[in-house]
């Protein structure tokens, strides 16, 4: 699985902080309580939610079907629009003292959507080798969360935010090209959809030459894990 993470400070101000991982794994909250820690240590921190509206990266917000962009673009156009609001967000924060606390958008969101239209893994690669490249200026930490039993963690979500939700998932996510080509369906097919986006994100991962911080919180033990993120902020 991936090593421990590089937590030595940014050599400049860090401006942006990502927390990824796949749905459920407490992303959101773990976004909400960087953003107190540093505005409690005296920084002007803002938290950026995946629903955000507007979003300043987002790239799916402006198509007719941003929820299926499958319909309206190219895996390689979304890819470029994506690189678009990400270097128009680094221009608009690099001179600022402001800390973004992002709730996924490296990974979870356009990326994700990405492998849903079935990008190819070469056009992935580039994508994040590019969307590196253009936060590195703002001394980003990636936070990445994950599982060791993945079947057991989106179960364990979807039990908790019950049957409306996983029905909304599944006609969402399972209608993309990636999932109708592969037979994907149910909470099996979600299961199986992301096993991939996982061996997908963990290789991307590994390869970021950015600070970043891999936990695996599978146990749930929030203290050690806010206390791991602290450490990694020398906050």
């Amino acid at each position: 699985m991936i090593a421990a993470a590089n937590d030595s400070p940014a050599t400049v101000a860090r401006r942006l902080v990502i927390v990824e991982g796949m749905m459920g794994s407490g992303k959101s909250s773990t976004m909400r309580f960087i953003a107190s820690r540093l505005q409690a240590a005296g920084h002007d921190a803002v938290a950026i939610h995946e629903r955000t509206e507007p979003h300043p990266v987002r790239a799916t917000d402006e198509l007719e079907h941003w929820f299926e962009p499958w319909r309206d673009a190219t895996a390689a156009q979304l890819a470029e629009r994506a690189l678009a609001r990400w270097a128009a967000f680094v221009n608009d924060v690099r001179l600022g003292t402001t800390v973004s606390v992002l709730d996924g958008q490296l990974f979870h969101g356009d990326l994700t959507n990405l492998l849903l239209m079935e990008g190819e893994p070469a056009l992935i690669e580039a994508y994040v080798r590019e969307l590196a490249r253009t936060i590195a200026p703002l001394a980003p930490l990636v936070v990445y969360f994950w599982q060791r039993d993945i079947d057991a963690a989106i179960r364990t979500v979807c039990a908790e935010r019950g049957d409306d939700w996983v029905t909304y998932q599944t006609r969402w996510k399972l209608a993309a090209p990636y999932c109708v080509r592969r037979g994907l369906t149910g909470l099996d097919g979600l299961i199986a959809l992301y096993r991939d986006y996982r061996q997908t994100t963990d290789a991307l991962f590994e390869q970021l030459p950015l600070d970043k911080l891999s936990i695996e919180n599978g146990d749930r033990d929030w203290a050690t894990v806010e206390q791991r993120i602290l450490d990694a902020l020398q906050l």
